[in-house]
């Protein structure tokens, strides 16, 4: 049974509309990922944004729980339901049906689609809510209802708005696989497993604390999906699973061990991460130092290290990929798209790891050394928190050394990383949006953008917001705001092309146009008070002209970067701008001199064939047949906009473009760069900022021909290179005639040495006279502006170098030592050097005496 088809087919036959998962990135500036069902729906929830038509919504969402708040990373592997990525069944009632059809509708799915036994069936409730228990006495005995606290059975959204109580249906797996001190209803342990939680949102919480009944109380479900599968198929954990046993059945091909369940903790982590990792990166997120690519970089390299614990030593999880996507491509087809790209990403990745590892093993051996019965903590923590050690591999590689570790020491540094980690916790680092925007909703719906054909347009004011995106009337000459037009030629920010600025004419100068839950809107200063219900010019900047040269020849630039680089390119983000353009994709290392020409030439030659752009509304299906590119995370609708240079160039985008690429003028690649493991970036400029950028260049070789006094750059610069030969070769010689040579006094045989260098290395001094003599003593001693080095060998004699530089050394007022053989010292006063050579000679005398 496809239980992901069936739960949606089922809920459709309850009149909710299917929603296709949302990315894992959100649109929620206080989450890294989306982590549960309802994410998607909060705005709704919420009131921001007004009910849908249709007030019901079924969708299985696809979640990661592994970073900010909602962290369950250390727990998967050790626990049979724990996971980074999940996906998450949902039906959606916004203020339509209650409780007793959220009540009835579960029952009926698993008891008569899934056929769940109902003697294996429990429920919870909220202590305070009758009315939940005595729906459910309709379908469960009195016992097998459970009254909780809050603790369990309250669900709420923040410290204020939207929450409610909550039930829990639990499936008893039985006693006989689960007979620990947990394992009751209520308790910690796996046997009463909770598979569907039914949110009752009936209260909306004050800042106060008080709970005021919502006159239009929703529902919210969520169901794990792996727990589902598992139980569907007898298994008692989800890894038991058809979802995650093929996985693990690789891993155990590749490194030739059975897995047991008991030990086997480590390929429960590989099967897990690399789910998530595919599902990110084929969604766009890539590796990187901070975010959400920090995250994600975190993921795989802890499933790295769990196989380097199984013995792997080189790069392994990419070879994984095309067995996750044989178990979910067909629901999620983008998986195979890009499986070719996640793989050599994953790889790379995987490869500057295991090199990590290394170093980190030799941390390990280095402090080895220092070890007699306890290994350090701070080491320990070290190994895990720079070189990514898991503590159970250090565990390990001590458990073969006879080894304690210092676990107290260890523990007390995590719990002061994750007190630091808890601090900084920001959400995305986006600014969260939040104003009046329900009420234009309700009042106005959408606005039209008509930018496509007009960048001058009579429109009427419908609704000005202030900063803080309240509703006025007005705003005032000097004040900032947000205006929505009846109909807009201003293009809001959007699939990497900026926002347009231009002006409300006579009244407001338009900074920049952005999207909230549908409506564009323009930020404004105003000039001259602007009111509710004006008619006014809406005029776009002109530098609108300059965007569109930039955002078309980002287009040629996709392609031929598939000419010319091969077509296991795909898009990893972009940014276009009126003065330039950002590009990043996926390719698995740095482009060659020769490339960056080709791919600069081969769009120049695109842009002077004079390709007019042809663009169509067409259906997605339809659009998806014809090849053309689309970009994951992108928002389409059934209809889209497909632009196309010929067949040089097509694509889904709803940005705006120029009508003729000869129109983009000339294209200049400015830099090529690194963005993450198997991720490059190209910046380019083309129109008027490619006549500004050749303008700079011809400035800059103006003044180095200025500079080297030849209009022939490289003749110019051949010129000082010779001279810097001549002049450092005139240097070595002046050194070479000004060596004075140094004479040796013999006592008892040994030749002694105390003098002052003018010029030259100390120490290479001293290792030549060491050369020149069987047995010597030498001391220098050369002055560096206001301080003195001084320096002291030893051969073939029993004197130590040592002893004698920390006898001498203070009478410079300076301090040092070394071997026996050989000590340095510095010292600070000039002025006492003739009598430390005296002092130094009296010394060594007496020493030899």
């Amino acid at each position: 049974m496809d239980i992901r088809e069936e739960f949606l087919k089922f809920f459709e036959s309850k009149n909710h509309d299917r929603i296709a998962s949302a990315p894992l990135v959100p649109d929620d500036a206080t989450l890294l990922f989306n982590n549960a069902g309802m994410v998607p729906f909060k705005s709704i929830f919420t009131g921001e944004i007004p009910v849908p038509e249709n007030p019901r919504a079924t969708s299985c969402q696809t979640c990661i729980r592994a970073g900010g708040k909602h962290n369950d990373l250390e727990n998967v592997g050790h626990t049979a339901r724990h996971h980074t990525f999940f996906e998450m069944l949902g039906n959606f009632s916004f203020g339509n049906y209650f409780k007793e059809e959220a009540i009835d509708y579960a029952w009926e799915f698993i008891t008569e689609v899934l056929k769940f036994p109902v003697e294996k069936l429990w429920v919870t409730v909220h202590e305070s809510d009758d009315e939940a228990e005595l729906l459910w006495l309709k379908h469960v005995s009195k016992e097998r209802i459970m009254r909780l606290g809050d603790a369990d059975n309250f669900w709420q959204m923040g410290d204020t708005g939207p929450c409610g109580p909550c039930s829990e249906i639990f499936f008893d797996q039985g006693a006989e696989a689960f007979s620990g001190a947990e394992d009751y209803m209520g308790g910690e342990g796996d046997r009463f497993l909770e598979i569907w939680n039914l949110v009752f949102m009936q209260y909306e919480r004050s800042a106060d604390g008080t709970l005021t009944p919502l006159p239009k109380p929703s529902i919210d479900t969520g169901m794990g999906l792996e727990r589902v599968v598992a139980i569907s198929e007898g298994v008692t954990s989800n890894y038991g699973s058809s979802l995650f046993m093929p996985i693990i059945q690789h891993v155990e091909k590749l490194i030739g061990k059975e897995y047991v369940y008991s030990s086997g903790a480590s390929f429960r982590v590989i099967a897990d991460h690399i789910r998530t990792a595919l599902f990110l990166l084929a969604q766009g997120v890539n590796f990187s130092n901070e975010g959400r690519g920090y995250v994600l970089r975190r993921i795989l390299r802890r499933g790295v290290r769990h196989g380097y614990l199984l013995g792997f030593s080189e790069p392994f999880m990419y070879k994984l990929v095309d067995t996750v996507v044989a178990i979910m491509g067909k629901e999620y087809d983008y998986l195979a798209q890009k499986a070719e790209v996640v793989k050599e990403q994953i790889e790379l990745e995987e490869a500057r790891f295991f090199k990590t590892i290394a170093s980190g093993i030799e941390l390990f051996n280095e402090e080895l050394k220092n070890t007699k019965n306890i290994f350090s903590g701070e080491v320990a923590f070290k190994l895990y928190d720079t070189f990514g050690f898991p503590l159970d591999l250090t565990e390990d590689m001590l458990k073969e050394k006879h080894l304690e570790l210092d676990s107290a020491k260890f523990e007390e540094l995590m719990l002061e990383q994750r007190t630091r980690a808890k601090a900084a916790w920001k959400g995305s680092g986006d600014d969260a949006v939040h104003g009046d925007f329900k009420q234009l909703l309700e009042r106005f719906g959408e606005n039209t953008f008509i930018g496509y054909e007009h960048t001058e347009h009579s429109v009427e004011v419908l609704a000005l917001l202030d900063e803080n995106y309240h509703n006025v009337e007005k705003l005032s000459a000097g004040m900032n705001g947000w205006v929505l037009l009846d109909i807009t030629p201003f293009y809001a920010q959007s699939g990497g092309q900026c926002g347009d600025s231009g002006e409300l004419e006579f009244l407001a100068k338009v900074h920049d146009t952005k999207k909230f839950f549908g409506l564009n809107m323009s930020q404004i200063s105003v000039t001259k008070e602007i009111k509710v219900g004006n008619v006014v010019e809406a005029i776009v900047d002109i530098s609108r002209n300059e965007i569109t040269k930039h955002h078309s020849a980002t287009h040629l630039l996709h392609a031929v970067l598939f000419d010319v680089l091969g077509d296991h390119i795909s898009q990893a983000g972009s940014l276009v701008e009126a003065d330039r353009l950002r590009f990043d994709f996926s390719h698995p290392k740095a482009l060659t001199h020769a490339e960056l020409e080709a791919i600069e030439a081969k769009v120049n030659y695109e842009v002077s064939r004079g390709l007019q752009a042809k663009t169509e509304v067409m259906n997605i299906e339809e659009a998806k047949k014809s090849g053309a590119k689309a970009q994951f995370g992108e928002k389409y609708g059934d209809e889209v906009r497909v632009v196309s240079f010929a067949d040089t160039s097509v694509e889904f985008c709803g940005g705006v473009h120029v009508q003729n690429s000869a129109n983009i003028g000339s294209f200049i690649i400015t830099k090529e760069s690194g963005v993450s493991a198997g991720v490059r970036r190209i910046e380019a400029v083309c129109g008027h900022a490619a006549y500004n950028y050749f303008t700079e260049q011809r400035t800059l070789m103006q003044q180095v021909q200025s500079d080297v006094k030849n209009l022939d750059i490289l003749a110019g610069i051949a010129r000082l290179k010779s001279n810097v030969k001549e002049l450092k070769e005139e240097l070595q010689e002046a050194q070479h005639s000004a060596k004075v040579e140094i004479k040796a006094d013999m006592i008892n045989g040994i030749a002694v040495i105390v003098d002052e260098l003018a010029t030259g290395d100390i120490k290479e001094k001293i290792d030549e006279l060491k050369n020149q003599h069987e047995s010597l003593c030498v001391m220098l001693f050369q002055v560096k502006g206001d301080k003195v080095m001084l320096a002291a060998g030893v051969k073939g004699s029993d004197a130590k170098a040592g002893d004698w530089i920390k006898n001498i050394a203070p009478i410079l007022g300076g301090g040092g030592g070394g071997r026996p053989d050989f000590a340095q010292a510095g010292g600070k006063d000039v002025t006492k050097v003739e009598e430390a050579k005296v002092e130094a000679l009296k010394y060594i005398t007496k020493v030899l005496g």
